[in-house]
């Protein structure tokens, strides 16, 4: 009688291993479809096929994707890691935009089956980052555009599993599980609801954890974060909530909960500022972010040390200032173009007038008027009246880089053909201390492009405001050549020793 298993001879990690038994089938089918002499040459003939449309069509057809799993049910030893991750790479190529395949994966139960290999081979006291890497890839493939797929993945790995992957520091790791969670989620309300709750909560903390950690900014993780924080309306509690979990710093340390920001608060605003700002014009921000980002821009102004000038543009490395000053890059980016709103009930009031009838206007203005002159009047005016690296107790400092330029751009943003703004600015005794940072500062870099940005938004159109600076008055002046453009120069209110710019007569 001939005996139904197969014993074949391969090489694995340059040993030779000779006590692997496989079904007779699965070794032949897998022989004779690729035309291989061996398993391992089968399957790594296997991968390069799979990689292009034609070979994952033509392979379909052929019930690869069964085979395969059968092959990996077969391979539960860590001993056979090698060929494990090499079918792994098969399958993960298979399901790549391949629905009969992804059919098959699915009629064959292949999610219980490579999860089983995650969690029993990858997730071990000392991870196996290839196999979970690989692994996650595949099912983020397989999920990709399918209701009934995406249920598959998330219902195996929600929350636990999810939960343990994500707590792997890995560059390697946490990118393709953001693909996964956000195929899962692209389209199944459900699911993302699923993800936000108290349930999914800890899984984007861990995440955002280790992408804090890793330095990780790929774009699976940006297209998760732009769905659930930008689009959707889950930002607010779930940014707040970051205080509930300490946060791990290098040296091992532990940053106290009563903290008023943790380290991965200001990744987080660094992330959503990357993504407003490389596609400000397709974004669909809603009003619950814009509100909840402008809040917290007043939260971090209460913290934030005042008295140090900075020395640095973002990331300063100080999670107050570094919040504060994302959280400013967010709005300027908000208010740069007229977004649309992410529902009906938002339609009827824009993004940008909302912050405005928030006061997002008068906050600017009492942050711009409560700072130090810019770099250039400073050194214009008296050396007795502000002496360099000191701080005037009626001045604040710029606390990093870009700070000042960051307030202007926002004004100016918010004053583009939208007259209530331009008057309310006018009311507010704001148009002087525009045409003040129309200069060039050292501490601001495009401080002069800014303002003069911003100025030009404040008159267009606008009589009454054109009016304001054509009234100026003329008094104790000195020269400052970068505003010989504009018509303008610097003035020193001889009682209150602060500045305006005049017109030049």
């Amino acid at each position: 009688m001939m005996d139904d298993k197969v014993v074949p001879e391969l090489t694995v990690d340059d040993k030779i291993v000779t006590e692997l038994t496989i079904p007779e089938d699965v070794a032949k089918a897998l022989l004779v479809v690729s035309n291989s002499s061996s398993l391992e040459k089968a399957l790594e003939k296997l991968i390069e096929l799979a990689k292009e449309a034609g070979g994952r069509l033509d392979l379909s057809s052929k019930n690869v994707v069964t085979t395969v799993l059968q092959l990996c049910q077969s391979l539960s030893s860590i001993s056979y890691r090698h060929l494990l991750l090499l079918s792994l790479k098969v399958l993960r190529n298979l399901c790549a935009g391949e629905i009969r395949n992804q059919n098959e994966f699915l009629q064959q139960r292949g999610v219980v089956i490579v999860v089983d290999v995650i969690t029993s081979i990858g997730l071990t006291p000392d991870p196996d980052r290839a196999i979970i890497q690989i692994g996650l890839q595949l099912l983020g493939n397989y999920s990709v555009d399918g209701a009934e797929r995406q249920c598959d993945v998330w219902y195996q790995l929600f929350t636990h599993k999810f939960l343990k992957i994500a707590r792997v520091r890995s560059r390697e790791i946490c990118d393709p599980l953001c693909m996964v969670i956000y195929t899962c989620c692209d389209g199944t309300d459900e699911l993302l609801m699923d993800l936000c709750s108290e349930q999914g909560l800890p899984i984007l903390i861990e995440i955002l954890r280790t992408a804090s950690a890793v330095g990780l900014k790929e774009e699976w993780l940006k297209l998760l974060l732009a769905k659930i924080w930008i689009e959707a309306s889950y930002f607010s509690s779930i940014f707040s909530k970051l205080h509930s979990y300490p946060s791990v710093e290098n040296n091992g340390g532990v940053t106290s909960v009563a903290d008023q920001f943790v380290i991965e608060q200001p990744y987080l605003l660094s992330i959503l500022s990357e993504i407003l700002n490389e596609r400000v014009e397709h974004i669909v921000v809603s009003h619950d972010f814009a509100s909840s980002i402008f809040g917290i821009l007043k939260s971090a102004a209460v913290v934030v040390d005042f008295s140090t000038r900075g020395k640095s543009g973002l990331p300063v490395g100080s999670a107050p200032i570094d919040v504060l000053g994302y959280s400013l890059t967010i709005l300027r980016d908000i208010c740069a173009s007229d977004h649309t709103t992410s529902s009906k009930e938002e339609s009827s009031k824009d993004v940008v007038d909302l912050l405005v009838s928030s006061g997002l206007i008068e906050f600017l203005l009492d942050l711009l008027r409560d700072l130090e002159p810019p770099t250039t009047i400073r050194k214009a005016m008296k050396q007795d009246q502000i002496k360099e690296g000191t701080v005037s107790s009626s001045f604040r400092c710029c606390p990093y880089q870009g700070f000042r330029g960051d307030i202007v751009a926002i004004l100016g943003n918010c004053a583009y053909r939208r007259r209530h703004v331009q008057d309310e600015i006018r009311d507010k005794n704001g148009i002087l201390l525009l045409l003040q940072q129309c200069v060039i500062d050292e501490d601001n870099p495009f401080l002069r492009e800014w303002g003069i940005w911003c100025v030009r938004n404040l008159l267009e159109g606008n009589a009454e405001n054109q009016g304001v600076v054509a009234d100026l008055e003329l008094q104790e002046t000195v020269d400052v050549p970068e505003l010989v453009g504009l018509g303008l120069r610097v003035e020193v209110d001889p009682a209150t020793r602060r500045t305006k710019l005049v017109n030049v007569p």
